[in-house]
């Protein structure tokens, strides 16, 4: 079964090895600095939830857009490996960075056992200004292991339809499945864990259902959620791209690069 069949099926793809150590190295560093609040360029993350800590946040910190505050940052994000996968895995001819999500998830002790993803679908933050092709690319920064609280996909999810029946910001995940399976009518729900060493990436559908419990390993989990899009994507009609939150805009090459293109949409 070919990569992009497995994503068809599955609704989710693990690639374990496509960024460079050298720039994951460069990379680390450059979170540090980003944290401290050390902007190169010129523009902070559009997220208030930036956190002053030595070592690890006290819980999950989720940082938005730091590829526009960061050169290192933005070359990790849109690195053309990424977009090689996307496209080759969606037959897309046209991928794009819309936004980025910094996410660095504390090992679990007292405060910070409250760092769990909830069960969503990611397309439940996206559908009031997106429509069409849509996905995110996850790059594992340090090494996600089953300890660490890896993100889990439901295999198959991406075929129930949006639900609007998740919370990213929940830490119940067992009522959030609950809630899941009950409006989607019950059917089988298998997860599959996105095990990943540093450098590697998971690639998963709009609609799929994922989420990630707390990190019961030796450090913080960090990692880089990547949102992208193909020409097969827009705006709906009325909006702009003012009106839709932590997403930037798309004639924005900082903001919202280019990582694969063999055409324009």
């Amino acid at each position: 079964m070919t990569n992009a069949e497995k994503f068809e099926n599955d609704g989710f793809l693990i690639v374990p090895s496509v960024i460079p150590q050298d720039l994951l190295n460069r990379v680390r560093t450059r979170i540090a600095a980003v944290c401290a609040g050390e902007y190169e360029l010129g523009t902070p993350p559009n997220s208030r939830n930036i956190p002053a800590f030595t070592g690890q946040p006290p819980g999950l910190a989720k940082i938005d857009n730091a590829h526009c505050s960061d050169r290192t940052i933005l070359e990790l994000v849109s690195h053309p490996a990424i977009g090689q996968l996307a496209a080759a895995i969606t037959g897309a001819s046209f991928v794009q960075v819309f936004a980025t999500q910094l996410l660095i998830k504390p090992q679990a002790s007292g405060a910070s056992e409250r760092s769990s993803v909830g069960w969503h679908q990611d397309q439940e933050y996206w559908d009031g200004a997106l429509q069409g092709e849509l996905f995110t690319a996850w790059v594992a920064i340090s090494d996600v292991t089953a300890e660490s609280g890896p993100m889990h996909f439901v295999r198959g999810s991406h075929r129930w339809g949006l639900l609007n029946a998740g919370d990213f910001f929940s830490d119940n995940l067992d009522a959030l499945k609950q809630r899941i399976r009950e409006k989607q009518g019950g059917g089988a729900w298998d997860e599959v864990a996105g095990v990943l060493p540093p450098g590697g990436v998971s690639f998963h559908h709009r609609l799929t259902v994922h989420g990630s419990g707390p990190n019961r390993g030796t450090g913080p989990r960090v990692s880089f959620a990547v949102h992208l899009r193909t020409e097969k994507s827009a705006l709906r009609p009325g909006k702009t791209w003012q009106e839709a939150g932590y997403l930037t805009d798309f004639a924005d090459p900082i903001g919202s690069p280019v990582c694969f293109s063999t055409t324009k949409p």
